[in-house]
C-alpha cells in the first residue's frame, strides 16, 4: 500500500514533474467539489455523509458504495488508465521509484521488477504474459486532478496522504491476502475487481503483515467494483483482489491515509516535552532514580513510583491543556503537497499595496499554513521565550521565501507575545491590521508587513 515518505529533494522533483510531464487525457466534467477539503471529501464518498461515515464507518467497519453512474465512471476513467502508461515511460520511469511487478503466486508475493529504467514493450509484455500486476507509485506526481484531489484530502484529514495505481492483467491477482497500517480508499477506474475481505486478526494495525490463506477464515465481503465505485475498509482489514477472466484488466486507485497517526505515536512524540515541563513545576520529577537501579535485572518495585509521577504528568497536561507534538508536525509539513495552482499558474510574489495600519488583510492558503509553539532552536541563554513560527509549504509555482530541505526547517519567526494576532488572523475571514492583539502600532505594521513579503497575505 502507499507510504508518503519522501525527502524534499523529492517532493520539488515531484512538483517539477506535475506541472511539466502530466500526461493529456480527455476532459471529463469534475464530478467532485475541489471548493474547499470538506467539499472535496463529502463528493469523494457521496451519497454517504461525513456524519454517517465517521460515526459507522471509520475505524469500525468496511463501507462499499457501488454508484452505476455513467458519467462518475468516466471521471474515474480520465484519472489514470492503462494506455497512460505508454507516454509516461518514454519520459523516463524506473523500477522500484516509479514501477514495481509482481503477482501473487501460492500466497507468496512474487516480485517481477527489472533493472533500471522501464521499458514500455517489456512491461507490457510482462504484463501479458507473465500476468503481473503494475504498480505505480504516487500518480499525482504526473496527474494533476489527481494532485489536487490528494492535496485536499491531506488538508481535510490533517494527516499525509498516499496513493498508488494497481494495473492487474485478467485471472490474475497483484499481492497476496494481507493486512495494513493504513486508513484505505479505492477508487474503481477501469474493468472490474473482485475483492474479498475478511476479519482483521489485528484490529487497527500498525503494521503491514501478509496472512496466511489457510487461517484467515472465510471473506466477511465478497463482491465486484465496477467503475466509478469506491471501497474503504479501516487498517488492519484483511483484504486481496484478483481481476475476473471477463476482463482485459483492472485498474485502481488506492488512496491511503493515517500511517503512524494513532494516540500511542502522539503519544510517544508530545511525551518527552509534557515530561520536561513538568519537571520545572514538579520537584518529584526531578529527584534521582534509585543507586544502581540501571544495573537490576528486575525493575518491578520501581513500577509504582514510576505510575505515580506519570499521574502527575497526566494531571500537569490537564491542567495546562498544552500539547506539542514536534515531529509528527514536522512531518506533516515538509511531506504534504502544496496547493496546485494549475500549469499555467505563475510563481507567487507580493503584490497590490503595501499593508499598512489602516489596511484590512487576508490570510492566504489557509489550509497549508500551519503555526506552531516549540522550544528555542538557537539554545541561547538570553532567551527566556519560546519562538512562535509559521510555516508554509512552497514548491515549483508556489515560490515562497519560506522552504525546506531534507536538513533543516525555514521559517517565519516570531516572539511569542505574537501569538495572540497571529491566531486572530487564522480565525478570522479579514481584519484590519489596527486590530491585531499586540502592543504597539510598529508591531502590528511589522507583523502584518512580514507575512504580506512571504504572499500568506493579501490586503483587501
Amino acid at each position: 500500500m502507499p507510504k508518503r515518505k519522501k525527502s524534499c529533494a523529492e517532493k520539488e522533483k515531484v512538483g517539477a514533474q506535475c506541472k511539466h510531464t502530466k500526461v493529456e487525457v480527455a476532459c471529463h466534467t469534475s464530478v467532485l467539489s475541489f471548493d474547499d477539503p470538506e467539499s472535496l471529501f463529502r463528493s469523494l464518498i457521496s451519497p454517504i455523509t461525513p456524519e454517517v461515515f465517521f460515526r459507522e464507518y471509520w475505524e469500525q467497519k468496511p463501507l462499499l458504495i457501488q454508484r452505476n453512474d455513467p458519467v462518475l465512471a468516466a471521471y474515474y476513467q480520465s484519472l489514470f488508465q492503462l494506455s497512460d502508461l505508454e507516454e509516461l515511460c518514454g519520459q523516463g520511469l524506473y523500477y522500484g521509484h516509479d514501477i514495481h511487478t509482481c503477482r501473487s503466486v501460492k500466497g507468496k508475493k512474487k516480485i517481477l521488477n527489472k533493472d533500471g529504467k522501464v521499458n514500455y514493450v517489456q512491461l507490457k509484455r510482462d504484463f501479458e504474459h507473465k500476468k503481473a500486476t503494475i504498480q505505480f507509485l504516487q500518480p499525482q506526481r504526473f496527474k494533476e486532478e489527481l494532485w489536487k484531489i490528494q492535496e485536499k484530502l491531506e488538508c481535510y484529514f490533517g494527516s499525509l496522504v498516499g496513493s498508488n495505481v494497481y494495473i492487474t492483467p485478467q485471472g490474475s491477482q497483484g499481492l497476496p491476502p494481507h493486512y495494513d497500517d493504513v486508513e484505505v480508499f479505492i477508487l474503481q477506474l477501469e474493468g472490474q475487481k473482485h475483492w474479498r475481505l475478511y476479519k482483521p486478526t489485528m484490529h487497527l494495525a500498525q503494521e503491514y503483515n501478509v496472512e496466511p490463506e489457510d487461517k484467515i477464515g472465510d471473506p466477511t465481503h465478497e463482491f465486484i467494483l465496477k467503475p466509478g465505485d469506491l471501497l474503504y475498509f479501516p487498517r488492519g482489514t484483511i483484504h486481496q483482489a484478483d481481476t475476473p477472466h471477463e476482463f482485459s484488466h483492472s485498474t485502481h486507485l488506492t488512496i491511503s491515509t493515517y500511517q503512524t497517526y494513532s494516540w500511542g505515536h502522539f503519544l510517544m512524540d508530545a511525551m518527552p516535552g509534557l515530561v520536561c515541563d513538568t519537571a520545572k513545576e514538579d520537584v518529584l520529577l526531578r529527584t534521582s532514580i534509585p543507586r544502581q537501579l540501571l544495573m537490576q535485572v528486575d525493575l518491578s518495585d520501581s513500577t509504582k513510583n514510576l505510575s505515580s509521577l506519570l499521574r502527575r504528568v497526566a494531571d500537569h497536561v490537564e491542567n495546562s491543556r498544552d500539547l506539542r507534538p514536534c515531529n509528527m508536525k514536522k512531518d506533516f509539513i515538509m511531506n504534504r503537497l502544496p496547493p496546485c495552482l494549475g500549469p499555467d499558474s505563475r510563481p507567487l510574489a507580493p503584490g497590490g499595496e503595501l499593508p499598512k495600519l489602516g489596511s484590512k488583510i487576508r490570510l492566504l492558503f489557509k489550509d497549508h499554513v500551519v503555526f506552531t509553539v516549540e522550544p528555542d532552536q538557537d539554545c541561547s541563554v538570553s532567551t527566556v521565550q519560546s519562538p512562535w513560527y509559521a510555516w508554509a509549504r512552497g514548491s515549483a509555482g508556489f515560490s515562497l521565501k519560506i522552504c525546506f530541505s531534507s536538513q533543516q526547517i525555514h521559517g517565519l519567526r516570531f516572539p511569542l507575545s505574537y501569538l495572540d494576532a497571529l491566531k486572530q488572523i487564522w480565525k478570522s475571514g479579514t481584519v484590519n491590521v489596527k486590530e491585531l492583539n499586540l502592543g504597539s502600532d510598529e508591531e502590528k505594521e511589522n507583523l502584518a508587513l512580514s507575512l504580506w513579503t512571504e504572499c500568506l497575505i493579501e490586503v483587501i
